[in-house]
């Protein structure tokens, strides 16, 4: 193995690699100026009630005038960009290369490809009007907690953080309000970064409201 081989494999070699990932992500959506980012499950089906209903806000969201933005996969990624698509709107897909290989959906019109989970995430916190969190997993929670540390430290402007389905996060709310506000690990105003609704016309309203 010659010299130049042995650099690729050094973490200075990876900060180009980064550099290049940060630089296709503001290029291709510099031009996008009302987006949504939809989080969720990418384990559901079709059949699903999440999807049905990640698909009819999606729908919504295009007809508005709003770009869906998903994680490119399956589940309630698959749902909003396939409402996007079907709606005639602009329908983006941010792919993350992982071992277990993810392949963009079908409904992607525009899709730009990750190595690294973090310059992937700057693109959906900086091009976003809101998140749209759904039911789902550890991907989820992530995404949604990291959105929500942001804002509290003022890392990231504020912008609304929506929850969909108050039975399925009922739960994690009654633990933050028992737990992390009644510890006082959080400030009370901490728990008004985000709104819980059940239905997309309640979503499309807090939004406008909020961008008006």
């Amino acid at each position: 193995m010659n010299r130049f081989q042995d650099f690729t494999q050094e973490d200075t070699w990876r900060v180009f690699r980064i550099m290049s990932e940060f630089v296709e992500g503001f290029e291709t959506l510099s031009r996008i100026k009302n987006a949504v980012t939809f989080f969720g499950s990418s384990r559901i089906n079709s059949h699903n009630k999440y999807y049905k209903l990640a698909e009819e806000t999606a729908h919504l969201f295009a007809r508005n005038g709003y770009a869906v933005m998903t994680g490119a996969g399956p589940g309630i990624m698959e749902a909003a960009n396939k409402g996007a698509y079907k709606a005639g709107g602009e329908s983006i897909g941010l792919n993350i290369l992982i071992p277990k290989e993810q392949v963009p959906n079908k409904y992607v019109k525009t899709l730009i490809e990750f190595r690294y989970f973090f310059c992937r995430k700057v693109m959906f916190a900086k091009y976003s009007k809101a998140f749209l969190v759904f039911p789902g997993g550890y991907g989820t929670l992530d995404e949604f907690f990291e959105s929500l540390a942001l804002i509290q430290t003022q890392r990231i402007r504020k912008f609304p953080i929506i929850l969909f389905d108050s039975k399925y996060w009922q739960g994690l709310i009654e633990w933050l309000k028992s737990q992390t506000l009644g510890k006082k690990m959080i400030d009370e105003k901490d728990l008004n970064l985000f709104q819980i609704v059940e239905t997309p016309k309640q979503a499309l309203q807090i939004i406008k409201k909020f961008h008006k």
